[in-house]
């Protein structure tokens, strides 16, 4: 069954209150309840009852009759962008939904330039953060897939996530517009997904994360936006690491099908707060589209999809065996360099932090 979870819950930035430019345009001497009105009315009009929207948007209707309007997007391209804002202005919709969840917002406020910076950088301490966060397999995990969005920066000079960015900034223009994250908590994700390889599994996923090298064009950025190669991908996907398949990929479609029915329910219209069908914009990886359509009309519980397994006795073996060696290298340091040197290296906050990082044996 459906969970009844409230979607305002992931709510972010733009929400159904008018901006101060629209504001600005209405005539003086009106109640609020008269400006509220207008407004309404206002972007009735600019709503586009039949839009010609780009071929990545996929429409579905949910039973009472509100609209989503999904773009397939590709997370490194700049047409993906054009599309997100394309739709947006196109539909005038009551709630945009992306594809992000609270430990990745921070990515719509940043500037292009920080962000390009920031996605090239793996240091120290986003190694300890990702530990701290989702424990130090997935940690692990999630830091070899930094990498591989860092190769990907690097090859493209391009930050990822700008369709977001751009959905961010379009729902910020639209009068009564709430803005929701729609997708699973990343350490979620990160630990279901761990928990889900046999060791062989993720020592090969490591290895091949680690050697990745591959040259990368805009090109073949834009391919990811065709369904057929796509699925292509998916197929290959599934015949090597089918669990991390369903962790990643197959059980996200689930929780983004899940947020984005709760973001199209009817809405209140001004100024009798009538219910009416809502129009909503959902902003996802293409490769979710598949799946989110599929679910659109099953019955769901995320419920089954949000536990954590507590971590296994070799995961266990595994964290103590790290913890055990970086101890053992830090005390190998002090030896050499001396007694005094190697306090003040021990007095180092990086250290210490790591060394706290290191502490617990829980995922």
């Amino acid at each position: 069954m459906d969970q009844d979870k409230n979607s305002e819950d992931e709510s972010v930035g733009p929400s159904e209150d008018p901006s101060q430019d629209e504001l600005s345009r209405l005539p003086p001497g009106l109640s609020d309840g008269e400006a509220m009105e207008l407004l309404w009315q206002l972007r009735a009009q600019r709503r586009q009852s039949s839009p010609e929207l780009p071929e990545t948007v996929t429409q579905l209707t949910a039973p009472d009759g509100s609209l989503l309007y999904l773009v397939g997007t590709a997370h490194f391209s700049d047409s993906s962008k054009k599309d997100v804002a394309m739709t947006i202005r196109a539909v005038q919709p009551d709630v945009v939904v992306v594809e992000l969840c609270q430990y990745r917002v921070s990515m719509l406020k940043m500037d292009e330039n920080t962000l390009l910076r920031e996605a090239k950088e793996i240091n120290l301490e986003k190694v300890q953060q990702a530990i701290k966060q989702n424990g130090l397999m997935s940690g692990l995990m999630q830091i070899l897939l930094l990498k591989v969005s860092a190769h990907i920066t690097e090859q493209l000079g391009m930050a990822p996530g700008g369709e977001f960015r751009e959905a961010f900034k379009e729902a910020g223009r639209i009068p009564f517009c709430k803005f929701h994250l729609g997708d699973r908590p990343i350490p979620v994700t990160f630990k279901r997904a761990i928990a889900a390889l046999s060791f062989w599994q993720k020592a090969r996923l490591a290895w091949g994360l680690c050697f990745l090298s591959d040259p990368i064009s805009k090109e073949d950025v834009e391919k990811c936006k065709q369904r057929d190669l796509l699925e292509q991908t998916m197929s290959e996907m599934i015949g090597e690491f089918p669990a991390l398949h369903q962790t990643i990929v197959a059980e996200r479609d689930i929780y983004l099908t899940h947020m984005l029915r709760q973001a199209a329910r009817c809405v209140e219209a001004p100024p009798n707060a009538q219910k009416v069908p809502a129009v909503v914009v959902g902003v996802v990886g293409m490769g979710h589209v598949p799946g989110i359509e599929s679910n659109w009309e099953k019955q769901l519980n995320i419920n089954e999809i949000m536990s954590v397994e507590p971590p296994s006795h070799l995961s266990w073996v595994v964290r103590t065996m790290v913890k055990g060696l970086m101890v053992g290298v830090l005390g190998y340091t002090c030896y050499r360099v001396g007694g005094s040197l190697g306090k003040a290296l021990l007095s180092l906050s990086t250290v210490q932090s790591l060394l706290e990082t290191l502490r617990p044996l829980t995922a």
